[in-house]
């Protein structure tokens, strides 16, 4: 009789608790994107950034606390400080041009072209570290471009020159994939996650106090205790996301929740509708399941080739920017 899959070290996968938190991880994005929509029409989009990633520094900042009080070791100590820096800058770069550029689509269709990020890192692969692309990953390559194009359609007036946001968007974090992936050994993705989110406040702070100290601070004493509450929601939804991915690749193999990351596309279709009663159009679901599909491969070809060779971190495998 079988024994089931078994995860690096011997320990015995729990496949539908991964899948769970998997999904978990999809709603918890798909509210922080339509969250900063909301956000980003009745305040600054450097408060709203600013509040993701000072409330995730501070919740990790608790987590690892309790962890070493509980004999746990101390792993607010990073070896390698350039690295947690520059990924840091990486993720926020993208961070910020998700909370700017989701102003101007709908949720569902911003968060379909941004998931092109498996596919663009197939292209950067091949010209920054010559890796090798089979005929096949070209074609997943070719596939996903035009599954955004579908959705996008240009020349249609649908979104103009904003749809080139999430693009680059999933360019940047297509680079910041291929960094960690190349790193990724360095850390303990605890110690990674706690120093993303401390990055990003310090950055962003500074950003705010040097450029719109002001407004910021205003539009803050002015908004409602709802606003507030929105706020802590998207920080604890984004934290919360990146720890279910964590999570659930320490009791499942990553090749059995991949396929599930996509449904990422689904949640953020049903919030876009729920909060702004925007459902897509016909094109716009067939370029979205174009860009899933060939999203999906490109990451399993990706798993295939290197699973033997290295250990896959978690942040490597997000397929999204939040």
């Amino acid at each position: 009789m079988s024994r089931g899959p078994s995860l690096p070290g011997g320990a015995k996968a729990r496949p539908l608790l991964g899948i769970g938190l998997i999904l978990t991880m999809g709603v918890c994005f798909a509210t922080l994107d339509t969250t900063a929509k909301y956000l980003g029409q009745v305040l600054p989009v450097v408060v709203a950034l600013f509040a993701r990633y000072a409330l995730q520094a501070l919740i990790m900042a608790a987590w690892l606390a309790v962890r070493w009080a509980r004999g746990g070791g101390n792993l607010f100590r990073s070896e390698h400080p350039r690295f947690q820096t520059l990924r840091g800058s990486l993720l926020l770069a993208t961070s910020a041009l998700l909370f700017f550029g989701i102003q101007y689509m709908p949720v569902a269709e911003f968060t379909s072209v941004g998931m092109l990020t498996p596919v663009l890192v197939t292209v950067l692969a091949a010209t920054f570290l010559h890796e090798h692309v089979s005929p096949l990953r070209a074609a997943l390559v070719v596939g996903g471009f035009i599954g955004a194009l579908i959705v996008v359609r240009p020349g249609s007036g649908l979104f103009g020159w904003v749809a080139a946001i999430p693009l680059l968007m999933a360019l940047i974090y297509a680079g910041f994939q291929l960094l960690t992936r190349r790193l990724s050994h360095l850390e303990h993705p605890l110690t990674t996650h706690f120093y993303t989110g401390l990055v990003g406040t310090v950055i962003v702070g500074i950003v705010a106090l040097a450029f719109q100290p002001l407004q910021a601070w205003a539009a803050l004493q002015a908004a409602p205790p709802s606003i507030w509450a929105l706020l802590v929601l998207a920080g604890c939804a984004g934290t919360a996301g990146h720890l279910c991915l964590i999570l659930a690749l320490g009791v499942a193999p990553l090749p059995v929740l991949m396929p599930f990351t996509y449904m990422q596309i689904a949640f953020a279709s049903f919030t876009g509708w729920l909060v702004f009663k925007h459902v897509p159009d016909g094109w716009a679901f067939v370029g979205m399941a174009v860009v899933a599909a060939c999203g999906a491969a490109s990451v399993w070809l990706n798993l295939r080739e290197s699973a033997a060779a290295q250990r896959i971190a978690p942040s490597e495998s997000a397929l999204t920017a939040d």
